[in-house]
């Protein structure tokens, strides 16, 4: 399938979301003209305040209930490429369904919009998660692209109700991804798109979506802002930020979702984007050595256990297909080549937090 170039129009779902928003900014960046689906009118009104200076490049389209059947199709129309990013991410849910439904539905369901009325669509990304890929193990693993998590789907529909909040979650992720593969392998001689799935783990990073307050952030945003910046959750306490995985910044989740549409190596591919392994005494270790302080307001930031981690990581990722395929690579340096020789790396973790820090100042947080 050919590339899609700037220029060319791209619907994004979900763009009031964490990623989708700093996605959409960066597709404007780059000179692509936007359709961002909405769930409310209101939540249209923002985003449109929000990228104005880009006048009639971005509108904003409401689509009240993506599980309901043709949500999509009208918005879907016109479209050169799609972004889905709409889908639930909390630990609250009690019926599992209230997670898995969505993300099901929703992502077939724009697919099935862009093989109805998606004439002009040639590539669909789709945002899934490394919660499709991980699986919770005794010892130290590192996984990549080849790796399913089939534990947590299995559990659920075990346990129901009763299956670990974290469980639900990661079983919304993998029955989602794998409904848009399944899709899209039995539609092929039908499509005139080939499909993207973009992998990150633990998202952190500034956020420019409307969120008046730290407890409208997204799950990850909220619990870093917690750990970090208040300290009303444990750096050393049991969980993930404990036991080590990997993190990404937001702008560079959506970086490699721009990525995607121009790269003509990325079809048909599942690629993980992280930028390496955390801790959170690491963060709070990375906070407090900043100079000069980019959170005036907060001199005193949480100090935790100062240089305790062990640099030990429980789950890791081999993140080298988005160096090979998107040219987003890890390193001080970063090796990464883009479409016009620029050189492109994660985001370090001192510039995250840097970056994190001055927006929670800016908010008057």
């Amino acid at each position: 399938m050919p590339t899609i170039p700037t220029g060319s129009k791209v619907l994004v779902s979900g763009a009031n979301g964490y990623i989708a928003a700093w996605l959409v900014r960066t597709l404007l960046e780059e000179g692509y003209i936007v359709r961002g689906t909405v769930r409310t009118e209101e939540k249209a009104k923002f985003l449109k305040k929000l990228f104005e200076k880009y006048a009639d490049k971005f509108e904003a389209v409401v689509v009240s209930d993506i599980t309901s059947d043709g949500a999509f199709d009208e918005a879907v129309k016109g479209m050169d490429a799609i972004e889905h990013t709409a889908s639930p991410f909390h630990f609250n849910a009690d019926d599992p369904q209230e997670l898995i439904g969505p993300a099901v539905k929703g992502t077939t369901g724009i697919l099935q919009s862009a093989l109805k009325f998606g004439k002009d669509v040639k590539r669909i990304v789709v945002t899934s998660s490394c919660a499709s890929v991980l699986e919770i193990r005794p010892e130290p693993t590192k996984f990549s692209e080849e790796d399913w998590n089939e534990l947590s789907a299995k559990e659920v529909q075990e346990q129901g109700r009763s299956a670990a909040a974290a469980s639900k979650y990661r079983a919304s992720k993998t029955l989602a991804e794998r409904a848009a593969w399944d899709f899209y392998n039995k539609h092929k001689s039908e499509i005139s798109w080939d499909l993207v799935v973009i992998n990150p783990p633990f998202v952190f990073g500034p956020s420019i979506q409307d969120v008046s307050s730290p407890s409208a952030l997204g799950t990850s945003a909220a619990d870093w802002y917690a750990t970090v910046v208040e300290g009303t959750k444990d750096a050393n306490a049991p969980g993930p930020g404990l036991a080590g995985t990997e993190w990404v910044d937001v702008r560079d989740v959506a970086k490699a979702h721009v990525r995607a549409l121009q790269r003509k190596e990325a079809a048909d591919q599942r690629i993980i984007v992280s930028a390496g392994p955390w801790k959170w005494q690491e963060w709070l270790d990375t906070a407090n050595s900043l100079k000069p302080s980019p959170i005036p307001s907060h001199p005193n930031l949480p100090k935790g256990k100062p240089g305790s981690s062990d640099k030990k990581y429980m789950t890791t990722y081999d993140a080298s297909k988005s160096g090979r395929v998107l040219g987003i690579v890890s390193g001080p340096e970063g090796a990464g080549l883009g479409l016009d020789g620029e050189k492109v790396r994660y985001r370090t973790m001192e510039e995250t937090t840097r970056d994190t820090l001055a927006d929670v100042e800016a908010k008057g947080w």
